[in-house]
């Protein structure tokens, strides 16, 4: 994880070699009251979230193009793992 001067959030470090892949797909309504907890700088093209409500969580992925973004979300997880898999990608464990 890396703050800069300017940015207030942290940025994810390159993958490792030996990464483990999240499968993520398009966001579909898997929590009714969801909010990020966590989030990456919005300086970088793409941007992760940590969502949580109900005691369930996901991760969500943005990726800001010049014509719009795309919005990927992970399957749902406890609160517990899905914050081990927050600090997997933050690290470069997994992407």
């Amino acid at each position: 994880m890396i703050l800069s001067d300017e940015c207030l959030s942290p940025h994810v470090v390159l993958a490792q070699r030996d990464h483990l892949r999240l499968e993520w797909r398009r966001p579909y309504p898997a929590l009714e009251r969801v909010r990020p907890v966590a989030w990456t700088c919005f300086c970088r093209a793409t941007v992760y979230e940590l969502c949580e409500g109900g005691g369930r969580a996901f991760i969500r992925r943005t990726v800001q193009r010049d014509g719009g973004h795309e919005v990927y979300e992970t399957s749902v997880y406890s609160i517990h793992e899905a914050r081990a898999i927050w600090a997997a990608l933050l690290s470069g464990r997994t992407r």
